[in-house]
């Protein structure tokens, strides 16, 4: 039987405007799940996948509330995590998933994409991550689109973006205005990561397109990575140092 921790200190989630990201933040905690609260309105949640090049993975997803809606970069890595955390969004936050979004075609994006969609919840993918998960036989998001989308949520906007090839030539990053806060996926690396899995990574264009994102959201605060803490603006510079 699968034992679920929840944490009796500091387990209430928090409400407000604060964008300050947050240090002593874990809320959830069972051996599959992992949910940190960043800010007053958006949530990092953590599953782990098994590799055999760089063994059990911590793989980073967002959340980001607003009102009673919430929006999803990357699923979990399996069914179970994934419906832990979509319970724990509906009983937890009292909150409609309005959207998942896969950022590249790996699985740790959309290995769980099944799971939402047993449950109605709309899936949109950059129209490369849907080709390339059908060459994979993977899962496919429900819906495509090119370059950019906005999806509203409550009465805010969330913005995703393909800014350029780096860790996948389908890579894309998102970004909620509110919270000033990017979810880069694994195209941002963590304070004094390594490279990683580079089989799908286009070397010589990875710099520049993080350089690019830097550009596109100048103000923003908080930056989570595909795995690793978040951080601030630092994490965009260690990553385009990281690939000149």
């Amino acid at each position: 039987m699968l034992t679920i921790i929840i944490l009796t200190i500091g387990s209430k989630v928090v409400s407000g405007q604060n964008t300050t990201l947050n240090s002593s933040s874990e809320i959830y905690k069972s051996k599959d799940l992992i949910i940190h609260q960043l800010t007053a309105s958006s949530f990092q949640h953590i599953s782990f996948l098994n590799t055999d090049d760089f063994g059990r993975v911590a793989c980073n997803g967002l959340i980001i509330r607003n009102h009673d809606e919430v929006i999803i970069f990357d699923t979990p890595v399996d069914q179970e995590s994934a419906e832990q955390l979509i319970k724990w969004i509906q009983t937890e936050l009292k909150c409609a998933i309005k959207a998942i979004i896969p950022t590249h075609f790996h699985n740790d994006c959309l290995a769980s994409l099944e799971t939402f969609k047993n449950q109605n919840i709309p899936s949109y993918g950059f129209y490369k991550t849907i080709t390339l998960a059908k060459e994979k036989g993977y899962s496919l998001p429900q819906n495509s689109f090119k370059n950019k989308l906005k999806l509203k949520m409550g009465d805010e906007t969330v913005d995703i973006r393909f800014l350029g090839e780096g860790h996948t030539t389908d890579n894309v990053v998102g970004y909620f205005k509110k919270d000033q806060i990017l979810f880069g996926g694994c195209l941002i690396k963590e304070i004094n990561a390594t490279k990683g899995f580079l089989g799908d990574a286009n070397l010589k264009e990875w710099s520049l397109t993080v350089e690019k994102v830097k550009s596109f959201f100048p103000k923003v605060k908080i930056v989570v990575p595909g795995h690793g803490k978040p951080g601030d603006q630092r994490l965009l510079d260690y990553t385009i140092a990281l690939f000149k």
